[in-house]
């Protein structure tokens, strides 16, 4: 069997999850809905409210992220739900695969549920599990360095798969939704470069797109079948695949088991140095008033997509993803709140990201914090895992924290999202 073969065949295949694996998909899910209540609270997710509204009116059968008794149709609500997943740059990803899979899979799982009244919970997880695994999968075996934002291109392909596997589409579909959901592929870095809200509408588009393909292919549509190895197809257009890197253990490991929870509500490449500085702060090593430079070295990778230089007055998808602001955030407050104050310009502007070479496009490691402190003292880090990955997960209280604070954003949302995630995944009465 081809590569695409094996993928298809592993997201159609009868799967009872190991007990391990299945509390991970729980435990991702959770971290999910209560980063995507929050986002569903921010401006932004107000506005693209307002202007889901005015497209396609208000009600429907898939419940939205912000509460208050809100629906749209399921693809809509996909939309909606998977924007506030992002927009606070506060959800799961798999850090080698660089891919944000969760967002786009819940957001596309959780509106096909709720237009089917309802699912086993069981099957809910295996699905989620199934396309989070495909979504990584893709990211894992990726030769060369983004031009594409791989939650978008390989997040559409993992949740339309894991979609199709929810609503029990014949296996001989699974290949059509395959290529339906490719046919729908976009969403550049260009957006990530230039820190633009685009980036959490890239993966809205996508888990909205999943939605699309299965509808489709379920109402006799029909798609391209070589979409990953074809001459035309992913691995020509979107990036280089090793696919075997992947597919060689599909089945055996379980790549959902492997995803980091985000502590801050900051760009992934970020996490590492804000959890040095936490630590530090913590320990009474760094203060807010006696550093005087900070200076990351990392590879490449982290540079491109949290070295930006801080520009005051910069919209928070902009602070976000970018270190300088961040940093002089962390020593003063001990956390990143979502809402993002100001910070001093003086400051940020000696927080420095300075390039490690590497051969591996994808690498966030290995990483080294200097800090000199302004009597001369000069403190260096060692960053071996980021903060919330499975090398270094976070704390019961840093896990408390995090929920604590999304509850307080998310006044208006269901509280089911909190006490009993699984629950309000598959059960929207």
């Amino acid at each position: 069997m081809t590569a695409t073969q094996d993928i298809l065949q592993f997201a159609g295949a009868s799967h009872e999850l190991p007990l391990a694996v299945r509390k991970d998909a729980a435990r991702l899910l959770a971290d999910t809905l209560a980063t995507g209540a929050a986002g569903a609270a921010s401006l932004e997710a107000r506005m693209l409210r307002s202007a889901l509204d005015r497209w396609c009116g208000s009600g429907g059968a898939a419940r939205l992220l912000s509460g208050n008794n809100g629906r749209l149709p399921a693809s809509q609500a996909a939309f909606f739900n998977g924007f506030a997943i992002h927009c606070l740059e506060w959800d799961a990803v798999h850090d080698t695969a660089v891919v944000h899979a969760l967002s786009v899979v819940t957001a596309a799982l959780l509106a096909a549920s709720d237009e089917r009244g309802g699912s086993d919970s069981d099957e809910f997880l295996t699905a989620l599990a199934v396309g989070v695994d495909i979504a990584s999968g893709l990211g894992i075996a990726a030769m060369g360095p983004m031009r594409f934002f791989r939650p978008a291109t390989a997040g559409i392909i993992g949740a339309a798969l894991a979609v199709a596997r929810l609503e029990s589409l014949a296996p001989e579909q699974f290949a059509d939704v395959l290529g339906m959901a490719y046919s729908f592929t976009g969403g550049t870095m260009q957006a990530h470069v230039e820190a633009s809200v685009a980036l959490p509408l890239q993966i809205a588009r996508a888990a909205q797109g999943a939605v699309q393909a299965v509808g489709l292919v379920r109402a006799g549509f029909g798609g391209p079948h070589d979409v990953i190895q074809g001459p035309f197809g992913y691995s020509e257009l979107i990036e280089p695949l090793a696919l075997e890197d992947y597919t060689v253990t599909l089945g055996e490991t379980w790549r959902i088991s492997e995803i980091s929870v985000k502590p801050f509500p900051s760009g992934r490449a970020s996490h590492g140095a804000l959890g040095a500085l936490q630590a530090l702060r913590a320990e009474g090593s760094v203060s807010a008033d006696n550093w005087a430079r900070i200076e990351l070295f990392a590879p490449p990778l982290v540079n491109r997509l949290v070295g930006r230089v801080y520009r005051k007055g910069a919209p928070a998808s902009y602070n976000r993803l970018c270190l300088a602001f961040l940093a002089p955030l962390m020593l003063r407050d001990g956390h990143i709140d979502p809402r993002l104050d100001e910070t001093e310009e003086a400051a940020a502007a000696n927080v420095i990201v300075s390039l490690v070479g590497s051969p591996d496009h994808n690498a966030l490691s290995p990483q080294r914090l200097v800090i000199d402190l302004r009597d001369s003292t000069r403190i260096e880090r060692v960053i071996k895992a980021s903060p919330g990955s499975p090398g270094a997960p976070m704390s019961p209280e840093q896990a408390a924290a995090k929920y604590s604070l999304c509850r307080e954003l998310a006044k208006a949302c269901d509280p089911v999202i909190f006490t009993d995630p699984l629950r309000y995944a598959t059960d929207p009465q």
